[in-house]
């Protein structure tokens, strides 16, 4: 919501020189920053090597708008700021739950759920907008005889029908718990199952805010925050952190991006050498041809071994050198599933 310390937490985050104020709708086109994600190997690494350059991943940031009750069909601009966002993989939800007789309240009064609820039902709404629009479009594919486009719109039905019960999608996408796989056995008309794919991948496609990961930012002191607040949080199956931004410091920020990369299901391998030591993003799962990949699109292609070590041991050996001497290298090959932390040298042809 507006004035809860959104875009001073971006300026913090990035050093931007942003227009913080404390009044509404002070942001009105979305800043963006590019956040290196806090790395210790890299430092241990650059000097094991001595390389001339270190380059960490990186996680994009959008600060957009403070939202109000209505903003998906166009309150403060609300509208325009929610499609802002469409495109980013996670959300970071900012909660003010810090008193303050200086810094006005939208609602005149705080009340960290009563906003977080707020805040939730306006991406619900304005998720539902764009499903009721495709659902209209499909129906008529549908008739067609087009099999993919039936079954696309008996899930996007479902998908309705959970964002109406005020559902967040990205729970139920990801838990597959045993409460929803009971009740698909029971009754296969009634609810949402992750266990078909297309799912996951129609609410992808269509960048259904509700389907999007989420990390609550917490602004306030620890006193601040109640237990209802932190059980409600953990019910959504989302995740948060509490900061008090008006006296943040490097350490707690840093928890911020690590948990945003954390969330995104994202992992860090490792290439060192003389010209430089770098971060490369993969996803979690990621195989050693797709993880080459993302050195070279020649690399993935033309891909036939990895050599490997744990980035602890190769700083244990003292270099790459007298790792391949004690055998702590390792040759994997296609299959390899690639881990955190894993120093790479990509054989292809």
């Amino acid at each position: 919501m507006p004035n809860v310390g959104k875009s001073l937490l971006f300026k913090t985050l990035t050093n931007q020189e942003i227009n913080v104020a404390n009044y509404p709708f002070a942001t009105i086109d979305p800043n963006v920053g590019v956040v290196a994600v806090p790395d210790e190997r890299l430092d241990k690494l650059t000097k094991l090597s001595k390389s001339k350059k270190t380059i960490p991943a990186v996680v994009e940031f959008y600060d957009i708008a403070g939202l109000v009750r209505g903003a998906y069909k166009g309150e403060g601009l609300g509208n325009q700021f929610l499609s802002h966002i469409r495109d980013v993989a996670a959300i970071v939800e900012v909660v003010r739950c810090f008193e303050s007789a200086e810094i006005i309240h939208v609602e005149e009064k705080v009340n960290p759920i009563r906003d977080l609820e707020t805040i939730n039902a306006e991406l619900i709404f304005k998720d539902l907008d764009g499903v009721e629009k495709r659902l209209a479009k499909l129906e008529g594919e549908a008739r067609s005889g087009d099999k993919q486009k039936a079954k696309d719109f008996e899930i996007l039905k479902k998908i309705r029908e959970e964002l109406n019960k005020g559902n967040l999608l990205f729970n139920l996408l990801k838990r597959g718990s045993t409460q929803i796989e009971t009740r698909i056995n029971s009754d296969k008309n009634q609810s949402i199952s992750e266990f078909d794919p297309r799912v996951s991948e129609l609410a992808k496609e269509m960048n259904l805010l509700a389907a999007k990961p989420q990390i609550y930012l917490l602004n306030g002191a620890p006193e601040d925050v109640s237990e209802e607040l932190k059980k409600r949080i953990k019910s959504l199956g989302a995740d948060y952190l509490i900061i008090n931004l008006a006296e943040a410091d490097s350490e707690s920020i840093n928890k911020l991006i690590q948990k945003a990369y954390e969330i995104l299901d994202l992992i860090s391998f490792l290439t060192t050498g003389e010209d430089e030591t770098r971060a490369w993003t993969i996803r979690r799962g990621a195989k050693a041809p797709e993880a080459a990949g993302e050195i070279h699109t020649d690399f993935e292609n033309k891909f036939i071994r990895a050599e490997t070590i744990n980035w602890k041991k190769l700083i244990e050996a003292g270099s790459w050198t007298a790792a391949k001497q004690k055998g702590w290298l390792r040759l994997e090959g296609k299959d390899y599933v690639v881990q955190d932390g894993d120093v790479l040298e990509i054989r292809h042809g």
